[in-house]
């Protein structure tokens, strides 16, 4: 079932959004009951995706114009939402607005009230990059200060390939006080997020983009960055993906040997530029190490990257003990040698025992 809300306010003037109230059935992927949130009333751009119980921040329209379309299954429902909404100026740089379309050859963007004061709690933005067809965007952030945790949980900056909130298309989540790594996008166009939850807040960030031509040398991504750019970690070598799939040692050898050890339900995999991009749904961590784990109420998941597509071979359903390197954005990394295999209840035994080993 779908139900959706169309909201208008005089010309000139943006679309304010609050929620007053949430629950929604949670899930970490959102996918079986939640709210979307667009700019306009048809075909705009997905502002956000929200499900459980955490109150998004106020959410601000780039018009006069805004889109609420609620979407529920025929399972487990929770007692809805209740949201009112507001007209202001745009690009008012008060208590809790900021965003909008960025279509300049090069721009900055803060959060509000940068750099005189921290930013405010409950506040959602938005910066929608489009360059011209055959340009791509560069992405840097000169200062940065977002509430730390270790899954960024709380407030945190979500930088997105395209032009919409969307998971699968997320290069990265970023929260603490070091800046991330340069960004350079795949396509035309960049989407960045911004989330304040109503507790604490810090200093806040400027960031600056440029437009480049789409075919770049590789050394314009020095090697020291912190976060890579998907367009260079999704292209697997030939020669790796040619060599035999097999792993190597044994569960005991390439636990110590892994940045990290899970166990989970893969729940989404995607293929892209020969490799597999696939969500695991946590049942338990044995070893963290660097990897980044999102949660939602009880339910925890991970982003792998494998490699090779096919090697090793994993599909969406199935149970996997799962152990690989980091990458520096917090994403797993399996390669053809990565030490893979069906999951059963009694491995859990063994795993519990190597966890309170010292390697």
């Amino acid at each position: 079932m779908s139900i959706g809300t169309r909201m208008e306010v005089p010309e000139g003037k943006v679309v304010v959004l609050s929620f007053r109230y949430l629950d929604l059935e949670s899930d970490n992927l959102c996918r079986y009951d939640f709210v979307d949130i667009y700019n306009g009333h048809a075909n705009g751009q997905r502002i956000g995706r929200f499900c459980g119980t955490v109150k998004p921040g106020a959410l601000v329209s780039n018009s006069n114009k805004m889109l609420v379309q609620m979407t529920s299954d025929a399972n487990t429902a929770g007692s809805g939402f209740i949201a009112k909404f507001s007209a202001a100026e745009p690009h008012e740089r008060g208590d809790q607005y900021c965003g909008g379309r960025l279509e300049k050859p090069s721009g900055s963007f803060q959060t509000p009230n940068w750099p005189e004061r921290d930013y405010p709690a409950g506040v959602t933005c938005s910066w929608h990059i489009v360059a011209p067809k055959n340009q791509v965007i560069e992405l840097k952030f000169e200062k940065f200060d977002v509430e730390r945790d270790n899954y960024c949980r709380y407030d945190y900056v979500a930088v997105f390939n395209g032009g919409e909130i969307n998971d699968a298309k997320r290069i990265g989540k970023y929260c603490g006080d070091s800046p991330p790594a340069p960004i350079l996008s795949e396509r035309n166009e960049l989407l960045i997020q911004f989330l304040s939850d109503l507790s604490l807040t810090a200093d806040g960030f400027i960031g600056h983009y440029k437009f480049r031509p789409k075919k770049l040398p590789t050394t314009t991504v020095p090697p020291t960055t912190t976060t890579v750019p998907a367009t260079s970690i999704a292209k697997p070598t030939v020669a790796l993906c040619q060599q035999k799939c097999k792993r190597s040692g044994t569960l005991e050898s390439n636990y110590c040997s892994s940045n990290f050890v899970i166990t989970g339900t893969v729940i989404t995999t995607i293929t892209r530029a020969g490799s597999l991009h696939a969500t695991i749904a946590i049942i338990n961590v044995y070893k963290e190490g660097n990897l980044a784990i999102q949660q939602a109420g009880k339910s925890m998941s991970a982003k792998i990257l494998v490699v090779c597509k096919q090697c090793p071979l994993i599909r969406r359903g199935l149970n996997y003990i799962i152990m690989g390197q980091v990458e520096e954005d917090g994403r797993g990394k399996v390669f053809p040698n990565s030490f893979v295999m069906s999951f059963k209840a009694k491995n859990s035994k063994i795993l519990n025992a190597l966890k309170n080993k010292t390697c």
